[in-house]
């Protein structure tokens, strides 16, 4: 059993004090250490060698007063001599040291002045004999005692991470494989925690190995199978005559070490590597970012990208604080002076019970475990403050990790996950422990989280936890798009949604939010998850919400915007996201946190209601529609070919095929993709509406891509494709307007408007444009304003984190101005075209380099801000002063509409 620092300050005095005295001649070094070491506990011969020979740099032999290799190194001089020299004699010391034995710390001391220094933190600290006791703290890394400050890619994470994988893929290799190795990893990761954070004695695992062992590992299969069956077995049935440093370990419990597990077979090499692996300093290694790394050690192709697939700290932070944690500390704030009340508050924060209906390693639950044991440690901190002595610590510590539970589609993340949470207890035990002086450990284990491994579409989570003691629903569930969906997850979709009608569209990740909406029915139970943004744009938007409005009465009471949730790993890919926080009641303090650019800060803002696209809103979400919501022209998608290539023309490749084919120029139209459009990349096809069949007949390399279309379309596996054999002289769609406005599908976030613009007959728009056909000056202008770019930017879907314009909820939903005046919209007019002569003064610059938010002209921007202001007046004469201020009024003015308060538009002025 651990001391408590109370005792270990109790023998620091009297070691001070015997050793006050000392003459120079009757100092010793050796029993100095060995008395200096008992004050901590820590036994003669769990300290590794007195007199340690060395190879120095010269090659001459050196000897360390005292090595605990991977720990200490403590070079001791006689009274008044140098301790910089003596500490120089020590640094040249661990140059004839293996990678292994190199200590994290180095003391020098003369009997009298001890100087330490902390190699990793690069850090000294110096003191006297006879204030040891005042600096007992110093080695509490010798104890486990240490803070732990974790950083989310400090190397060693995925140094630990990798060094496992290497573990695993030997074992894989020779035949050990499937459920026996995912728990034999699991208990060797627990063993290289337990020994850097005092579960066991400090570095009871690497002595354990390095000196019960064969190097060759022949035997150590069979020793680590005797460890684990003691880690399971209480002393009082221990065999009597057993191995007296396998009894020094603890009885763990948790049925962690329950299981009897084939025998693996080591070698070398692999011993190696566990040796490595008990090199690095766990304590440091936050459970909750190791976990999920651990879990891709188990791929090798994710291990590529090692670290990209945990969740950080940061970002869950971002949805605990506000779905519980700032509330929770907002009350403790407020009662904190009050003895009475603060009792009762302690008690609420005991009996909280959370649910990840997705857990995966259990980062979020570790976290939210963490921090409420934090908050913890603040309320205990306040009872006794007044320096009213703790009798039993484990009486006054009432958080414990059955208030955590899981469900986890795969077993080997929910044994972790299992694991992070005692590993996490532990170390906030640690850290309550070295507050209040006592040494406090839960084994063995008794109480654990609750992990079930299931999927959390076909699992009835009341058989989790019961919906009547639960008080949260948090997590991060699985990002899935419906063309990513395999069958099974399709099925789930199925299951979950039913019939409803467009269902099939939805992410996966939209069956958490149905079935979590269902399961909080009458009941105070609050729920967040972090999702893909797709559920609160474009045509998802109006699928799940409406149908969680109107059917489940759910509010959001929060929401985080769509920002960048991305990890610092290599070979990481970001992700969209957005944070919703909703339940099954209303409440008065809704908050939307509001990002300038996706890789930015939140800036938290108070609203009344948040709608669908996490602006300020009432509770619906835009349907398609087929016609638009005003009096304006229809929007189209663009022309499909269907031709596999054989309609189209680079520049060369047009000049070519006219050289050869002279007489098909008067078939030959300039083609717009967005691409093209957008790039100023002249690209051309043929367009044979108008041709007569003799004509076609006539050129013969017409005639040979029609044939080739044909075949095309007939060897095509899509059915559509196929019908479009019979018209093999045809595009699809054979749109082809006097005139048009046209609107690229999709366009780069980085613009801050979408460029846009205006063609003729001669101009073939592909279907990768959408067209406004016979457009005038006014709709152009409105779609190219501000006003019409914070609509799209709220309710359009996305591609990645770009723009992905649509007919039927971006466009035909949009509010137009009400009732504008010819005035009005003359102004518009002129407006506009301004932007448009604008444009013309740069003929070499693509509309990409016009609209790039680095090199935008400033005469395009000045001609850009009085369009704006000219769109804003016709919608009201006062100023909207944010984005947010617009989307209020146009999803208001939207409600009007759709209210038949206005049905139609004032005809504009051609």
């Amino acid at each position: 059993m651990a001391l408590s620092w109370n005792e270990i300050k109790d023998r620091a005095l009297h070691f001070s004090k015997e050793w006050a005295d000392t003459s120079n001649e009757e100092a010793d070094s050796k029993p100095f250490l060995i008395e200096f070491f008992e004050v901590f506990g820590i036994t003669r011969k769990r300290v590794s060698t007195f007199e340690h020979k060395v190879k120095k740099l010269d090659e001459s032999n050196g000897y360390i007063d005292l090595l605990w290799k991977g720990t200490i190194l403590i070079e001791m001089k006689s009274r008044g001599k140098n301790l910089d020299k003596a500490y120089q004699q020590a640094v040249d010391y661990t140059y004839g040291l293996k990678q292994h034995e190199l200590p994290k710390y180095i003391l020098i001391c003369d009997f009298e002045t001890f100087r330490l220094y902390d190699l990793e933190e690069n850090k000294t600290v110096e003191f006297k004999l006879n204030d040891l006791v005042n600096n007992v703290q110093h080695f509490g890394y010798i104890l486990g005692y240490q803070k732990n400050v974790y950083k989310e890619q400090d190397p060693a994470n995925i140094q630990a991470a990798e060094l496992m994988g290497k573990l695993h893929d030997r074992l894989k290799e020779i035949g050990y494989e499937g459920h026996p190795l995912e728990v034999y990893l699991v208990r060797l990761l627990f063993c290289l925690f337990a020994e850097d954070t005092t579960i066991f004695d400090k570095q009871a695992f690497q002595d354990y190995i390095e000196q019960r062992t064969n190097v060759d590992g022949s035997d150590l299969a069979s020793k680590l199978q005797e460890l684990f069956q003691v880690l399971n077995t209480p002393f009082e049935k221990r065999f009597k005559n057993i191995d007296e440093q396998l009894n020094e370990f603890p009885y763990v419990n948790g049925k962690l070490f329950e299981e009897v597990l084939p025998v693996a077979s080591f070698d070398t090499k692999m011993r190696q590597a566990l040796l490595d692996c008990c090199i690095i300093d766990w304590s440091k290694i936050s459970p909750a970012i190791f976990g999920s790394m651990f879990q891709s050690v188990m791929n090798p192709k994710e291990r590529r990208n090692l670290g990209a697939h945990y969740t950080s700290e940061t970002n869950i932070l971002k949805l605990i604080k506000p779905l519980f944690l700032d509330e929770l500390w907002k009350e403790f704030e407020s009662i904190k002076n009050n003895k009475n009340k603060l009792p009762e508050f302690h008690k609420k924060l005991s009996t909280l019970k959370f649910l990840d209906p997705a857990c995966g390693c259990g980062n979020f639950l570790v976290i939210t475990y963490r921090e409420l044991r934090l908050l913890e440690l603040e309320i205990l901190r306040n009872i006794y403050k007044s320096g009213q002595q703790v009798i039993d610590i484990s009486d006054i510590i009432w958080l414990d990790v059955d208030m955590m539970n899981g469900i986890e589609y795969e077993e080997f993340p929910a044994r972790i996950a299992e694991v992070a949470m005692w590993l996490m207890d532990h170390q906030m035990n640690m850290q309550i422990s070295n507050e209040f002086g006592q040494y406090f450990a839960r084994l063995p284990l008794k109480k654990s989280a609750k992990i079930i491994n299931g999927n959390a579409l076909q699992t009835d989570w009341e058989t989790v936890v019961s919906k009547n003691d639960l008080s949260y629903i948090l997590g991060n569930p699985p990002f899935i798009g419906q063309q990513l969906q395999n069958t099974n997850q399709k099925a789930d979709i199925l299951k979950v949604f039913g019939k409803s009608e467009g269902s099939g569209v939805l992410d996966y990740v939209a069956a958490w939010y149905l079935i979590s909406s269902i399961f909080i029915q009458n009941t105070k139970i609050k729920v967040a998850f972090v999702s893909t943004n797709s559920i609160c744009q474009g045509e998802q938007a109006g699928i799940l919400w409406n149908q969680l409005f109107a059917l489940y009465k759910i509010k959001i009471h929060f929401a985080h915007q769509t920002f960048n949730w991305k990890n610092e790993a290599r070979g990481n890919a970001a992700v969209h996201c957005v944070i919703v926080g909703f339940a099954n009641y209303d409440n008065n303090n809704k908050r939307i946190f509001e990002y300038e650019n996706i890789n930015g800060i939140a800036h938290e803002v108070s609203v009344k209601n948040i709608n669908p696209y996490l602006v300020d809103g009432k509770d619906f979400a835009l349907s398609s529609r087929s016609k638009p919501l005003n009096n304006v022209p229809e929007i189209k998608r663009g022309n499909s070919p269907y031709d596999g290539g054989n309609f189209l023309f680079s520049e060369d490749e047009k000049n070519y095929f006219l050289e050869q084919e002279p007489n098909a120029l008067q078939f030959i139209k300039k083609f717009l993709g967005a691409r093209e459009f957008i790039n100023g990349i002249n690209k051309y096809c043929l367009w044979l509406k108008d041709a007569e069949p003799q004509e076609i007949k006539g050129l013969p390399l017409v005639l040979d891509r029609v044939k080739k279309v044909k075949e095309f379309r007939q060897n095509s596996p899509g059915k559509e494709t196929q019908s479009y054999a019979s018209s093999p002289t045809l595009f699809r769609d054979k749109n082809n307007p006097d005139s048009f406005i046209v609107i690229p599908r999709v366009s780069s976030e980085n613009r801050k408007y979408i460029p846009m613009g205006f063609f003729d007959k001669d101009y073939i728009a592909g279907d990768t444009c959408m067209t406004i056909f016979n457009g005038q000056l006014f709709h152009f202008g409105v779609l190219n304003s501000i006003m019409h770019i914070a609509w799209v930017k709220s309710v359009c879907g996305r591609l990645k984190s770009d723009f992905r314009y649509s007919k039927d909820i971006v466009y035909n939903n949009f509010p137009w101005p009400e009732n504008a005046t010819d005035k009005q919209i003359q102004f518009i007019e002129e407006k506009a075209k301004k932007v448009l002569d604008i444009r013309t003064e740069f003929p070499k610059s693509s509309l990409a380099d016009l609209y790039d938010s680095l090199t935008m002209p400033q005469a395009l921007i000045k001609a850009h801000n009085e369009l704006d202001k000219a769109v804003d007046l016709a919608y009201r004469p006062q100023p909207f002063t944010s984005e947010a201020n617009r989307m209020v009024y146009l999803f208001e003015l939207y409600e009007k509409y759709t209210a038949n308060l206005f049905t139609t538009e004032k005809k504009k002025k051609k």
